[in-house]
């Protein structure tokens, strides 16, 4: 008996607990800004943004939410009226590559093909790729409405919609000369409609799963990485989060059916609901990301840094850091960047911002 609990004495003292496991720098390693491309007359404005404010801010990821804001050479039909040139996208990425900013350009897939009562360009030029054609866009937008319309998506199961979206995926990451991609995939409330001839009955979990395989996929030809929005693969109704930042459609399952290389970007703008290790023990990787509250954002950064520490490894490495949000126009947002804008309720993306900046470098 003596030798056996002695035996067990030694096993325990030289079995590797938590507190020995490997150790990681606690920093994060990714400090990201998310905001829409400029237009080309606001292009000099932003890289003088990049220079003078991302540089010092110790920025090193830009999501640049491009959508059909460049003029695509394969499918010109999509363009934006007035949209960036190759050669205004030239001068991003150099600015971009001077400071050591990786660019991860976003093009909205599945979800938001349209906003409040305008149509984004992919359905209106291909109005057969619609989730929802019976449902028309009124006048004017109010939610909640009868037909719980929030934003278009496309039916993935249309067997022309890929040819026609990766041909922008491909070119846009060119473009920029990315190793990754945004898909966007938030806020899909359109999927798996009852009335859709190819969706019908079949689970939206798997649904939403399959398009984000099917996407990354694609990518790993090329070897760009997958980033998408987390809010889908959230249980809203279990949680308490809500079909906002969490899905009431039954398109959570699929965070378990979806492949463990894509980058989930967990987005919360009222509270720093921990959220971020859920994903984190499904074996995904896991960027925090605030909006307009400094309280905020300084608190799920130090809950990227405590997870970082207090997590076993492998899990420890999933927590890659923070990005800032930017919701309106890029022009906006630069014009009030230059005019100081002051809080109004206490919230402000200028005062998120600057107050992740100073927990970054320290000024």
């Amino acid at each position: 008996m003596k030798r056996i609990t002695l035996f067990l004495l030694l096993a325990f003292l030289i079995t590797p607990s938590f507190a020995q496991q490997e150790q990681i720098n606690p920093e994060p390693p990714v400090r990201g800004f998310c905001i829409a491309a400029p237009k080309p007359a606001d292009l000099d404005t932003f890289l003088e943004f990049i220079n003078d404010v991302l540089e010092p801010a110790g920025v090193n990821t830009l999501v640049l939410r491009v959508d059909y804001n460049y003029q695509y050479k394969s499918h010109p039909e999509l363009r934006d009226e007035d949209a960036l040139s190759q050669k205004d996208v030239d001068r991003i990425v150099e600015a971009c590559h001077n400071h050591e900013i990786a660019i991860i350009p976003q093009v909205n897939l599945l979800g938001h093909q349209s906003w409040a009562s305008d149509l984004g360009n992919l359905l209106k030029v291909y109005p057969q790729f619609d989730e929802t054609p019976d449902v028309k866009l009124p006048k004017e937008y109010k939610w909640p409405n009868k037909d719980s319309l929030y934003c278009k998506s496309y039916c993935p199961l249309h067997p022309g919609v890929h040819k026609v979206v990766f041909d922008v995926v491909d070119e846009i990451v060119a473009a920029f000369h990315a190793k990754a991609f945004h898909a966007g995939m938030d806020e899909v409330f359109y999927i798996g409609d009852p009335d859709c001839p190819r969706c019908a009955g079949k689970s939206k979990a798997k649904l939403f799963a399959d398009e984000v395989k099917r996407i990354d996929d694609h990518l790993a030809k090329s070897g760009t990485e997958l980033w998408i929005w987390g809010d889908r693969l959230i249980d809203g109704k279990t949680s308490g989060i809500g079909m906002w930042e969490g899905s009431f459609n039954n398109t959570w399952p699929a965070v378990d059916m979806i492949p463990k290389d894509v980058v989930i970007c967990d987005w919360h703008y009222v509270k720093a609901v921990p959220t971020a290790p859920y994903f984190a023990q499904k074996g995904l990787r896991v960027v925090s990301c605030p909006w307009r509250n400094a309280d905020v954002a300084l608190q799920q950064l130090e809950d990227m840094k405590n997870f970082r520490q207090q997590s076993p490894s492998p899990m420890n490495q999933k927590f890659l850091g923070v990005m800032h949000t930017v919701w309106t126009p890029a022009e906006s947002f630069l014009r009030r960047w230059k005019e100081n804008e002051k809080p109004k309720d206490g919230l402000s993306d200028i005062e998120c911002f600057k107050a992740l900046s100073k927990a970054w470098t320290g000024k």
